[in-house]
């Protein structure tokens, strides 16, 4: 029989890290202690955290081929269904970034159907707090997360319509699932959201009844999350976990259900971080969102340390290992000066880096698919090793890490073993305490960024370690 340790409501696996340490944000915010993990835990791993609620694993599937997300997600959902816990959530990005080739939530889909043996397979994308929302099916997103920018339908959103991997060319979520998995897929619907609790719960069953395989939930505005939390709370138990697929709208559900029914202890006051300066940005994403905010930082004084991507991609050992060292001195000069720092391996989209980058790759014979999976592991593990190098070396407090796909590459050649959140600096990227034993970030304060998240002034509110009381509210 399969035991559910510290009374374990809800385990996750992030398909990249910065999508991770969103879902983190939201169960802490709703009171849930809630550690993340870089490897799927067990047992005697947990039970060195004592009063732990809800847990993830940073996994980096977003840029992964769909045999390489089987051998991935196989083995760690296996591990996550023996611990019996009640809900299993596979977090994947609310603009629902994949492809048949890359990233697909299809095939994420079939494995932990399979696995849970699930009747059905809620999918919940829309996070209203994020400026996500799902209508009839079809997927609306902010341009940038803790932003004011507009809302576009997916499928003409100025980034994610433009994305160089996976371009959103169908605001339809049911059309682009469809085009992953075989699976039939039914629709709660925006009108159904809004029934009575026993009468959705009939809608829902009739749904299933049909053939419906995986349902879709549409969510306009945070306050419908909770009675959707409701519906997914009926079919878990630790027995029989309940194998959801979605964005943080998932943990915003549960938490603001479980908050309603007590089961929660009251959320945390978070203190204010304060500031933290010199700061130290590594950023991997080639975002025009945080293209503008590296812009905007360097406009007030950070300063800037362009990689040389070409030639790390030439994997000369000795070439980059020298090109490393050039940085590190650099970035150590810059901090001793006390000016921020940040580290980039493009400026947007348009950054010239990025073709010349790939052309190398493709002249090694990788495919386009495979220069995806190669410049995150490339770039992650570069921006790791450098900023590990200057932290043996600066008293830096606070590091930001810019980038869903390369993050979990960074995490890694840092040596972070788990992180915890500490306070909210902006909706879907905690600042966070890193547990990494060994290594010259344990204890340090780290916040993991994805491309799409924050005002242009990113950066500086994150070295001033302000709190987005507004947003907090609203959640």
């Amino acid at each position: 029989m399969s035991k559910q340790p510290n009374n374990l409501m809800l385990a996750y696996y992030g398909d990249d890290f910065t999508g991770s340490t969103d879902a983190l944000e939201f169960l802490s915010r709703a009171g849930a202690r809630t550690v993340l993990f870089m490897n799927t835990p067990t047992p005697e791993h947990l039970s060195r955290y004592s009063g732990l609620q809800a847990i993830g694993v940073a996994g980096k599937t977003r840029a992964m081929a769909p045999a390489e997300m089987e051998q991935e997600l196989r083995p760690a959902f296996t591990a996550l269904q023996a611990l019996g816990i009640p809900h299993v959530h596979y977090k994947v990005c609310s603009t629902f970034d994949s492809s048949p080739n890359v990233g697909s939530i299809g095939k994420a889909i079939e494995v932990g159907a399979e696995i849970f043996q699930a009747a059905f397979v809620p999918l919940l994308v829309a996070a209203p707090a994020l400026g996500r929302h799902c209508v009839f099916g079809n997927l609306f997103a902010r341009m940038g997360i803790g932003s004011q920018g507009n809302i576009y339908r997916l499928d003409r959103h100025p980034s994610m319509s433009r994305h160089p991997v996976t371009p959103a060319d169908e605001s339809d979520l049911r059309l682009h699932l469809a085009r992953q998995t075989t699976k039939q897929i039914g629709l709660f619907d925006i009108l159904q959201v809004g029934r009575p609790a026993d009468e959705a719960l009939k809608i829902l069953k009739e749904i299933i009844n049909q053939g419906a395989e995986v349902v879709l939930f549409d969510a306009l505005y945070s306050e419908q999350l909770a009675a959707i939390g409701s519906l997914l709370d009926i079919y878990a138990n630790s027995e029989k976990p309940l194998f959801s697929v979605g964005s943080s709208g998932i943990e915003m559900a549960l938490g603001q259900f479980w908050t309603e029914q007590n089961r929660l202890p009251p959320a945390p006051d978070w203190p204010n971080p304060g500031k933290a300066k010199p700061l130290l940005v590594a950023s991997g994403s080639c975002s025009p969102v945080t293209a503008g905010q590296i812009s905007w930082a360097l406009a007030q004084g950070f300063a800037e340390i362009a990689l040389d991507t070409v030639t790390l991609a030439h994997s000369d050992r000795e070439n980059t290992a020298g090109l490393l060292q050039k940085y590190l001195t650099e970035a150590l000069e810059y901090l001793d000066e006390g000016r921020s720092v940040i580290i980039h391996t493009s400026r947007g989209a348009d950054d010239e880096r990025i073709d010349k980058t790939a052309a190398v790759l493709h002249q090694q014979g990788l495919t386009a698919q495979q220069v995806q999976s190669r410049t995150a592991h490339l770039y992650g593990t570069a921006l790791g090793n450098l900023v590990r190098a200057i932290l043996e070396k600066a008293s830096v407090q606070r590091v930001v890490i810019a980038g869903g796909d390369t993050s979990s590459y960074a995490a890694r050649a840092l040596g972070i073993e788990a992180v915890e959140m500490i306070a909210p600096l902006s909706p879907g990227a905690p600042l966070c305490r890193a547990y990494a034993p060994g290594s010259p970030i344990d204890g340090r304060e780290v916040n993991f960024k994805g491309g799409q998240v924050g005002s242009e002034d990113y950066f500086g509110l994150a070295a001033a370690g302000k709190i987005y009381i507004k947003i907090i509210e609203t959640f």
